[in-house]
């Protein structure tokens, strides 16, 4: 028997970092994206602002420290079985952040880590849903 989902979605966090037209990205080392590139992210804790956990999460993941500036958008994350039952279902939400110090090192739950040119987000990797949607609208908003 498959074990009962969450009784209500789990608020997770997403730091988008983009520099120098490129974006953080890090291969995920476990489900339900394991071995996807998408952003460095993990859940809220408790008593924590979204802000405050996507800088957190950020240097947990890459070493990599950022201010973290604004929210960029929230997308629904469902894990379902084969048979269509719901295992998970995350809140995802984006947080724009500005790069401050740091080379990206893998760590926490990340494989590799690494900064990849906007223009080349899609080729040769597998890329966790949105992940080129929010990179663009990030770009957009952090400005030149």
């Amino acid at each position: 028997m498959s074990p009962l989902p969450p009784p209500r979605p789990v608020v997770a966090v997403l730091a988008v970092v983009i520099r120098d037209d490129q974006v953080l990205l890090v291969r995920r080392a476990n489900p339900p994206d394991a071995g996807f590139w998408g952003f460095p992210g993990g859940k809220v804790e408790a008593g924590e602002t979204l802000l405050a956990a996507a800088k957190r999460e950020l240097l947990e993941e890459t070493g990599v420290t950022a201010r973290a500036d604004r929210v960029l958008t929230a997308l629904d994350a469902l894990d379902r079985a084969e048979t269509g039952e719901l295992r998970h279902h995350h809140v995802l939400v984006a947080v724009l952040c500005h790069w401050q110090q740091g080379q990206p090192q893998a760590a926490d739950d990340a494989l590799e880590a690494g900064w990849v040119a906007l223009a080349d987000l899609d080729k040769d990797r597998l890329l966790s849903r949105d992940v080129v949607a929010v990179a663009q609208m990030a770009a957009r908003m952090a400005g030149p």
